[in-house]
């Protein structure tokens, strides 16, 4: 790729990120201040004039967390989850070679909600069962520079495993970039130190995130200035590895200051990541330079596997032409890893009549899995080398209890035990489950069934399984690869419900790995109680024993041929034994409020709380749910009173993990 277009492409990335509401400051006596957003920064000095609406400008130098109003609202609070690589669904697919890097824009950078917003339109990304790294792209050079990512983000990708990183984005010179601003970033203090690298420690290490980004593309520097950036990223790398943080650098500024994108690793760059965790490779690779970059970081005894060849699929998604075999070839180990640029397009290639979570998920599906739409049997003739057909997935289900209620993190409504809360569409993926990861393989000797999430109906949350065909004969669906202990009492629980048709259900569960890549696991099937409306049935794992390596179901038709769909809506493996109800919150409160825009804050309890959420209880004695959130923080917009009502009231609880809720506490405000 040419200079140019490589410039367009960056500049065209940050010119998309346009200020919209207020961000973050002081709570002021305005609705608008009292909402929080993920937070943004410039290195040092600020750019002259005035920030254009809704936009503010900050200092990360100036940062302290002591000080930072909207840190309650914005820190994480997820631990990075340890996760393993069953026993790859396909031959293809292997462990321990290619990675997944996935640079992603998921909001402006002014103005991006801190904890989701009041739309299902979102980029609810799912399939973390193949990416290592996830960037929080973003920033521009009239808005700021420097992103934390939303606390959301970071909790649904750690409880998958995934890294996430903010960004360091530097912009060109002719999109804004002035390098007085790269100079701020890697100024030394009178002992020699570079202190914005120790402000980029504690920021992600308060804000709970994985490390940084860092893109250096202004141009016009010098040799100086390239070994002020070395020294830099040496400081930033070795304060961040003790807080389990990384450090990924941009291909594009060289040794001599200057920029000039490489697509390679090579001697112009290679000071830059020895430096660093990781390189993202400039999209100009070719065969060549990537199988020379591999053995150039075998060389200086690092791993080829921590490059990333950049594929960018902003503007073509599936439909991009890449040199698959240069990168991930089918018959020889692969060279690199891979890196895609704004991956996002499912979302943004959506026609306006149709942006529903259904098809979104739809068009992410195919991406991330392929035409075929199962990992488990990929289409060989398919040009998009999607990461299910190159790449073992990976699974964090390794402790009871284990549940999940198919949350996928947005939704056109909100269920409580089937019923509707909340009619009002939502996103926060904060609240999204542990979710399968073979996205679907399904086995069956019939007519194969669609299988998605569904967002008309839920047990819990937004969404739920849904099957649905005319089944012929029977069909088992993989659901988790798993590392779950079983004892005598181990026990599963599913809920489900039939919409229509006749239909058998058996859980399906292995206590032991498929023999070979693409084989089947060994399941045991064992029966579970039939349903119409949601029911809950309880399936004791009789005859195993030692760890539970696969759970799925087994679907088969009462009337083979005729219609079936039939949701999923809750799956467990707990202890047989009453579930654990979690401690309620305390000192829950109102901390500021203008009009109808109220901020919320408590003390969880202590103990396992995956979530907490918050419901305001009517005058006729109804709940309407207001939000989840697993920060101890929560703002709530747009409120207003009943007729005649004199007082809101509100009510927190905690969730556990098994989806079991303390006992409320509440709070009152006057209108």
């Amino acid at each position: 790729m040419n200079p140019t277009r490589r410039t367009v492409l960056l500049a065209g990335a940050t010119a998309a990120l346009l200020p919209a509401l207020p961000a973050t400051a002081a709570p002021r006596p305005s609705a608008a201040a009292l909402q929080p957003y993920a937070s943004y920064w410039y290195p040092d000095s600020l750019p002259s004039g005035t920030p254009g609406t809704g936009i503010t400008w900050r200092s990360l130098k100036a940062w302290r967390a002591a000080d930072d109003a909207d840190l309650a609202f914005n820190a994480a609070s997820v631990p990075l989850a340890p996760r393993f690589t069953p026993t790859p669904a396909n031959p293809a697919a292997r462990a321990g070679q290619a990675r997944i890097q996935s640079l992603v824009s998921f909001g402006p950078t002014a103005g991006n909600p801190s904890q989701g917003s009041a739309t299902a339109d979102y980029y609810a990304l799912t399939h973390w069962a193949y990416i290592d790294e996830l960037v929080f792209w973003g920033g521009s050079s009239g808005e700021g520079l420097i992103l934390a990512p939303n606390a959301p983000i970071v909790d649904a990708a750690h409880r998958h495993g995934v890294r996430v990183l903010g960004n360091v984005f530097l912009p060109p010179v002719a999109y804004g970039g002035q390098l007085r601003w790269t100079r701020d970033l890697v100024q030394k203090d009178g002992a020699g130190r570079y202190p914005l690298a120790a402000q980029l420690v504690a920021v992600a290490a308060a804000y709970g995130f994985d490390g940084w980004f860092v893109n250096a593309e202004t141009g016009g520097g010098d040799a100086a200035l390239g070994a002020d950036m070395q020294g830099f990223l040496r400081e930033l790398k070795s304060l961040a590895a003790p807080r389990g943080q990384r450090v990924t650098w941009y291909d594009s500024m060289t040794v001599n200051g200057g920029v000039s994108w490489q697509g390679a690793l090579n001697a112009r760059n290679q000071p830059f990541f020895q430096a660093a965790d990781s390189m993202f490779l400039d999209f100009r690779w070719t065969a060549g330079s990537l199988t020379s970059s591999g053995t150039r970081a075998e060389r200086l005894g690092r791993s080829r596997y921590e490059l990333w060849a950049g594929v960018d699929v902003e503007s073509n998604g599936w439909n991009t032409s890449v040199d698959w075999d240069a990168v991930v070839p089918t018959g020889a180990p692969h060279v690199t890893s891979v890196g895609f640029y704004r991956p996002e397009w499912t979302r943004h290639q959506l026609p306006a009549d149709d942006r529903s979570p259904g098809a979104f998920h739809a068009a992410d599906d195919r991406f991330w899995t392929g035409r075929s739409l199962d990992p488990s049997r990929p289409d060989g003739t398919d040009r998009w080398r999607a990461p299910a057909v190159t790449v073992a997935d990976r699974s964090t289900v390794t402790s009871l209890p284990f549940a999940s209620v198919f949350n996928t993190g947005h939704g056109l409504r909100w269920f409580e035990h089937g019923e509707v809360t909340s009619d009002v569409p939502w996103n926060h993926l904060g609240l999204q489950d542990r979710l399968p990861s073979r996205r679907w393989a399904v086995r069956t000797a019939g007519v194969r069934p669609t299988v998605n999430f569904d967002f008309a109906q839920a047990w819990s949350g937004g969404s739920s399984v849904l099957v649905d065909g005319a089944l012929d004969a029977p069909v088992v669906l993989d659901l988790y690869a798993t590392r779950l202990p079983i004892t005598s009492d181990t026990l599963a629980e599913l809920t489900h419900r039939a919409d229509t048709g006749g239909v058998s259900v058996e859980l399906a569960v292995a206590a032991a790995e498929p023999g070979t890549p693409g084989t089947v696991p060994p399941y045991t099937f064992l029966p579970v109680d039939p349903a119409g409306a949601w029911r809950t049935s309880a399936v004791r794992l009789t005859g195993l024993s030692g760890t539970l390596r696969a759970l799925g179901v087994r679907l088969t038709p009462t009337t083979p041929g005729a219609p079936v769909r039939w949701r999923l809506g809750r799956l467990a493996v707990r202890a047989d034994q009453p579930p654990r109800t979690p401690a309620a919150p305390t000192a829950f409160r109102v901390t500021a409020a203008s009009g109808g825009d109220l901020r919320f804050a408590w003390q969880p309890a202590p103990g396992e709380v995956r979530h907490h959420t918050l419901h305001r209880l009517l005058p006729d004695g109804t709940r309407r749910f207001l939000g989840g959130t697993c920060q101890r923080a929560w703002f709530a917009g747009g409120l207003r009173p009943e007729q005649g009502e004199q007082v809101a009231r509100f009510e927190l609880r905690s969730v556990g993990e098994l989806y079991t809720s303390s006992d409320p506490v509440t709070v009152h405000h006057t209108w």
